[in-house]
């Protein structure tokens, strides 16, 4: 299945998609994580093209989007659902399957949240929306950094989370067989953290995570009252969003089916086949 890489302008930044599949079949948007992009859904996109029109976005500041300096793009989870939310309506998308991962469940849920009924299922794979998915453990600089976003704070965060060695964990911790997992990943999210500005464009974002557990009441209550159709796929051995934060789903969503996975963060980089078959069995069940 042939993968097109595209570009259009949304309030005047240029938005870097990939896009395969028929578009006579169901939409199927995939929000990408940090420090990730459209990248990481590569194979992913080959192996499920054969069943939707298959959209992935790169967020402003990721990817082959522009990456405006802060001082000109607000980068805030909020900004960044307004760009996601106007690129599905240039795009004439009345109704898609969200793919939720990490950074992308803050975008997704804000984006179902203002229009339920344009959600036709929800796949979240290690994208948290419980307070049980933020362990201190790994998160106590990023609470620093909310409590006092001073530039001592931001600077931790810069070295903790954007230095090479970081970029390569992020990718590698949790996976059993390393050799399984692409070098081109760390690789390409350093070339472009290093476009100027964009560790700070980062450090904003990062910044504003603080936002999100305060939405977390507004999510359930969409979960509660919408029950959208939803499958749950989690990197067991994630260090960032733990399985910790998995379970919980099923208080809002009991209907909702859960995957443990014998996998990190980016599930999708030696469990994509594995997934992909779930959410095809899942889908075809839903049509």
């Amino acid at each position: 299945m042939t993968t097109h890489y595209r570009k259009v302008k949304i309030d005047g930044i240029e938005i870097g998609y990939r896009e395969a599949g028929d578009p006579a079949r169901p939409a199927f948007l995939l929000l990408h994580g940090f420090p990730a992009s459209s990248f990481m859904f590569r194979r992913f996109i080959e192996l499920v093209a054969g069943q939707f029109r298959v959209i992935a976005p790169d967020y402003p500041g990721f990817g082959h989007s522009d990456a405006p300096p802060p001082e000109e793009f607000a980068y805030t989870f909020e900004h960044l659902t307004d760009i996601i939310e106007r690129f599905t309506e240039h795009l004439s998308l009345p109704e898609y399957g969200l793919y939720l991962q990490d950074f992308g469940g803050p975008v997704g849920f804000r984006l179902a949240t203002r229009h339920p009924e344009r959600v036709s299922f929800l796949h979240i794979q290690n994208a948290n929306a419980y307070d049980e998915g933020l362990p201190d453990s790994f998160w106590t600089p990023a609470r620093a950094m909310w409590a006092d976003p001073s530039t001592a704070n931001r600077e931790a965060i810069r070295s903790a989370a954007m230095s090479d060695t970081a970029l390569r964990w992020n990718y590698l911790h949790g996976v059993k067989d390393p050799a399984r997992v692409d070098p081109d990943n760390w690789l390409l999210q350093s070339a472009l953290l290093s476009r100027p500005g964009n560790k700070d464009a980062m450090l904003d974002l990062l910044y504003d995570y603080r936002t999100n557990p305060a939405l977390y009441p507004k999510w359930h209550d969409y979960f509660r009252t919408h029950q959208p159709p939803t499958l749950i796929t989690w990197g067991a051995n994630d260090e960032i969003f733990p399985e910790a934060g998995a379970h919980p789903y099923r208080k809002d969503l009991p209907q909702a089916e859960l995957v443990i996975l014998d996998t990190g963060h980016f599930a999708l980089e030696d469990h994509a086949d594995v997934i992909a078959s779930h959410v095809t069995r899942f889908t075809a069940r839903l049509r």
